[in-house]
Parts: structure tokens; sequence; C-alpha cells
């Protein structure tokens, strides 16, 4: 597959926003596969979890997210569901998966119901290993400070605003994953 070829369909024309999302896509790539690499037990797809880390921010441009230099006119939460569409036009429904799949640590329909989020009330919880590890590894890489990693103290400060579900579900990742 061409992930550039992609990519370079959707952010040719800003700069900017595409090295944004390169050196994010990058950090979430390194980090996943540097954890396929230490859990050969989970018999992870290394090359598609590659691809899907690559693409997972993919719908991002269409969002209104001027400090990552997004003028679009969606509201930035639902960035995966944009981007699950983008991929999906594009013959790549599993790579669509992950990038639905990767916002939190994933929404429930309860989550979404509740909070009265502008998404459809579906599951967008990880389910595959691939769509589990994209969306552990992208806790720890900001889109607006691209020179940091997160601790994992500091992925959990940052997850507590959204409730006990999604903290529950990144401890249970830090630990299989670690």
């Amino acid at each position: 597959m061409n992930i550039d070829g992609i990519i370079d369909k959707y952010y040719s024309d800003n700069s900017e926003l595409r090295h944004i999302l390169l050196t994010h896509s990058r950090s979430v790539a390194e980090m996943s596969l540097d954890v396929a690499q230490r859990h050969k037990e989970l018999a992870v797809d290394r090359e598609f979890l590659y691809e899907a880390a690559m693409l997972h921010d993919i719908g991002v441009f269409l969002t209104d997210a001027p400090g990552i230099c997004c003028y679009g006119t969606e509201p930035y939460i639902r960035h995966g569901l944009l981007g699950g569409e983008l991929l999906r036009s594009e013959g790549l429904p599993r790579h669509a998966r992950v990038a639905e799949r990767h916002t939190g640590t994933g929404l429930t329909v309860e989550t979404i119901m509740r909070q009265s989020l502008p998404l459809p009330p579906c599951d967008f919880s990880p389910e595959t290993i691939e769509e589990q590890i994209v969306c552990y590894a992208d806790k720890f890489f900001s889109k607006s400070h691209l020179e940091r990693v997160r601790t994992p103290e500091q992925v959990l400060r940052s997850l507590e605003k959204y409730g006990e579900e999604g903290l529950v579900r990144m401890r249970h990742w830090m630990e299989l994953f670690k």
C-alpha cells in the first residue's frame, strides 16, 4: 500500500499540518511497533499496524483545530469518524476501524449519549489487538507538542476528565503492553 500517496492526496496543500500529522503518526507508529516487537505472543500484523498508525489521524484536516493548523468545519472529536470515512473510500476498511476507534481509549454508545458528543450512537471501542495498540500509543503523543512524550502518569491524568472507564482500559493496556 502507498501510505504516502494517501497522505499526499489529503495533505498536499498544508505543509505545516502535514508536518504535524507525519511527526505525530511516526511517533505513534514507532511506539506501536515497539509494543509488537516486545510482545510476539500477541501475534500482531506488523505491516498493518504500521500502516494503521500512520493513517489513524488522516481525517484531522476536516476539523476546526487552529492550534494544530486544522481549518475545517467539523468538531475535532469527529476526526476519527471522518478519517474512517476517508479510509473506507480508499478501500481500507480495517484501517478505517483503527481511525474510528482511537479517540480517547475508545468511545462507547453510553459515553457518546451521556456526553452528548457529536457522533453517531455507535460503539467505537478498540477491539482487535492492532486497534488497541494504536489507541494506546496515540495517548503518549500530542499533535500540539510534537517534541514531548507523555509519561504514563501524564497519560492517566489526561484521561481522568473522561471518566473511570477510560482509565481502567488504559491501566489494562499499560500492564499488557509494558
